[in-house]
C-alpha cells in the first residue's frame, strides 16, 4: 500500500517582523515590507473630573480646542453662580486619560444662554457667543488662554444681534476666510434662521451684516466647517416643514455669507442635532434624535458647490429618544466620529458611539458607557485635543447634583486598515522584533490555533484576536476545519 502524501501547503511567506510576533496570531504587511501582528486598543473613557461644583446647564455649555495652547475651554452657565456666564480651561494628560482644569472665569456677570466656543486659528483667541436675556440680545467675547496657569481672560462684550433675542446659538470657524461665523434663532425676525461673520481682532471682534439662511422658526441648529470644501454647513430642525432635519450650505466672502438651497436630511420631526466635519473622508457627519423612528441616527453628507447630498441613515443607538441633547466630535488620530449621549433607553446612562464613515455611510462600533448614572451632554462639539489624541466630552452628570463635568474620550485604534494589508497568520513560532517571521497566507491552512468550531468563518479583530462576528474594519480570517486549524482566506 502506498502511504499517503499530503499536497503541499500553497503559501508560506517569510519577512522580517516589525515588534513581536506571536505564534498564530494575525499579522499585516507594513509600506516598509515588514510585519506586524493585528493589534489595537477598543475606545475608552477616563476618569470623569468636575469642572463646576454647581448646576451647569447643558443647553448652555459648549467646549473648543485652542491649538495655540493645547488646552480645551469650556464655556457655561453656572446655576449656582446666577447663570453667569463663565468660561474654565483644561489640560489632558494622555497617560492616563485625565483632565485637570485651572480656575473658572466668568465673561458675563448675568444670566447667559445658549453659549457656543469656537477657535480662531488666525488669531490665536477662543471666541464665546451666547444669548443675554437681560437685556436681549447676542453677545460675544474674546478669549485668550494663557497656558502656564490655565487661565482665559477675556475683552469687553460685543454685540452680535441687538434688539431681540437670539436663541439655539451656534458658531465655526472659516479656516479659509479667518472669520467666525455665528447663527442663530432671530426671535426679533420671526424666529428666522441667521447667520453673521465675525472677524476677530486683538481682544475685540467686528460683525458684518445679519443674513437669513431659513425663512421660518428653527432650532436645534449646530454649525461645522468642511475645510476640503471650504463651506460652513449648518443643520438644523425646521419648525416650518414639519420639524424636519435640515441642512443648508453657507459661503463667506468678507464679512458677508450667502446661502444655498436647504435640504432635508430627515422627513420626521427631529428635536436635536449635531454636526461636525470628518477631515480624513471630506464627509459632514450629523447625528440627530429622530422622533419618527426607534433609533437614533446618523446621516452623512457630501457638500458640492452650495448643496450637500446624504446617504442612508444609520442607527448608532436603538430603542428609545435620547432627548434633544446630543454631541459630536472627530478624532483625526484614528479617523473615527463620535457621539455622545444619555440613553433613555437605560436610565439615561452617558454612552459614547463611536463610527467609521466609509462613502455616503458610517458604521458604530457597540456604544460604550462612561457615567453609570443620569447624564446630558452638553449641546456642543466634542473638541479633539491634537496634542494628545484624545476628545474631552462635556456634560451635566445628573447623579452628582448636576455638576458641570468633564471625561477623557481615547478612540479605538488599530493598524488592521482592511483586508488589504491582513496577508495571513503567523506560524511555527513566536517572533522576536528584527526575526524573520513565517506567516501562512492565503490557501494555507494554519495549525496554530485552539478552541476553534469546524465549519465556523472567524475574523480578523482589531485587537489582534479571532472572533465569529465581523469587527470594523470588517476583514475574514478564514475558516476553521478544526478546532487548532484554520483555512486562511483574507
Amino acid at each position: 500500500m502506498v502511504a499517503y502524501v499530503p499536497p503541499k501547503q500553497a503559501g508560506k511567506y517569510k519577512a522580517v517582523a516589525s515588534g513581536a510576533i506571536t505564534n498564530g496570531k494575525p499579522v499585516i504587511v507594513n509600506s516598509t515590507g515588514t510585519v506586524s501582528q493585528v493589534s489595537g486598543s477598543a475606545t475608552s473613557a477616563g476618569t470623569s473630573v468636575v469642572f463646576e461644583t454647581g448646576v451647569t446647564e447643558s443647553l448652555g455649555m459648549a467646549a473648543t480646542f485652542d491649538s495655540n495652547s493645547n488646552r480645551i475651554v469650556i464655556a457655561y452657565q453656572d446655576g449656582g453662580n446666577s447663570n453667569y456666564g463663565t468660561a474654565i480651561v483644561g489640560t489632558i494628560d494622555s497617560s492616563d486619560n485625565s483632565i485637570s482644569f485651572g480656575t473658572a472665569v466668568v465673561y458675563h456677570s448675568a444670566n447667559s444662554n445658549y453659549n457656543t466656543a469656537s477657535f480662531d486659528s488666525n488669531s490665536n483667541k477662543v471666541v464665546i457667543a451666547f444669548t443675554a436675556p437681560a437685556d436681549g440680545t447676542g453677545k460675544s467675547y474674546v478669549g485668550t488662554v494663557d497656558p502656564s496657569d490655565n487661565s482665559i481672560s477675556f475683552g469687553s462684550a460685543v454685540n452680535f444681534q441687538a434688539g431681540a433675542r437670539a436663541s439655539h446659538v451656534s458658531s465655526a470657524f472659516d479656516s479659509n476666510s479667518n472669520k467666525v461665523a455665528i447663527f442663530y434663532e432671530d426671535n426679533g425676525n420671526s424666529n428666522y434662521g441667521t447667520g453673521i461673520v465675525g472677524t476677530v481682532s486683538g481682544t475685540s471682534i467686528s460683525y458684518g451684516s445679519e443674513a437669513v439662511f431659513e425663512s421660518a422658526q428653527v432650532s436645534a441648529i449646530s454649525a461645522t466647517f468642511d475645510s476640503s470644501n471650504n463651506k460652513v454647513v449648518i443643520a438644523y430642525r425646521d419648525h416650518g416643514n414639519s420639524d424636519y432635519g435640515t441642512a443648508v450650505i453657507g459661503t463667506i466672502s468678507s464679512t458677508s455669507i450667502s446661502f444655498g438651497t436647504p435640504v432635508v436630511f430627515e422627513s420626521a420631526t427631529t428635536t436635536g442635532c449635531s454636526a461636525t466635519f470628518d477631515t480624513n473622508s471630506n464627509k459632514v457627519f450629523i447625528a440627530y434624535d429622530d422622533h419618527g423612528a426607534t433609533t437614533q441616527n446618523a446621516i452623512i453628507g457630501t457638500v458640492s458647490g452650495t448643496s450637500i447630498s446624504f446617504g442612508t441613515a444609520v442607527a448608532y443607538e436603538t430603542g428609545v429618544s435620547t432627548g434633544n441633547l446630543l454631541a459630536t466630535g472627530f478624532d483625526s488620530s484614528t479617523n473615527k466620529v463620535v457621539v455622545g449621549y444619555g440613553d433613555a433607553g437605560d436610565s439615561n446612562k452617558g454612552k459614547i458611539s463611536v463610527g467609521s464613515i466609509s462613502g455616503t455611510s458610517v458604521s458604530f462600533e457597540t456604544p460604550v458607557e462612561f457615567d453609570a448614572g443620569a447624564t446630558v451632554p452638553g449641546y456642543c462639539e466634542i473638541p479633539f485635543d491634537s496634542s494628545t489624541n484624545r476628545l474631552l466630552l462635556p456634560y451635566k452628570d445628573g447623579d452628582n447634583s448636576q455638576y458641570g463635568t468633564g471625561i477623557v474620550i481615547q478612540t479605538s485604534a488599530t493598524n488592521l486598515t482592511s483586508s488589504e494589508n491582513f496577508i495571513g497568520l503567523a506560524s511555527g513560532g513566536t517572533y522576536a522584533d528584527t526575526a524573520e517571521a513565517t506567516i501562512d497566507v492565503v490557501g494555507t491552512v494554519n495549525k496554530d490555533q485552539s478552541g476553534l468550531t469546524a465549519g465556523q468563518t472567524y475574523y480578523v479583530q482589531t485587537d489582534g484576536t479571532l472572533g465569529t462576528s465581523a469587527d470594523s474594519p470588517s476583514v475574514v480570517a478564514g475558516t476553521a476545519i478544526s478546532a487548532t486549524e484554520l483555512i486562511v482566506k483574507g
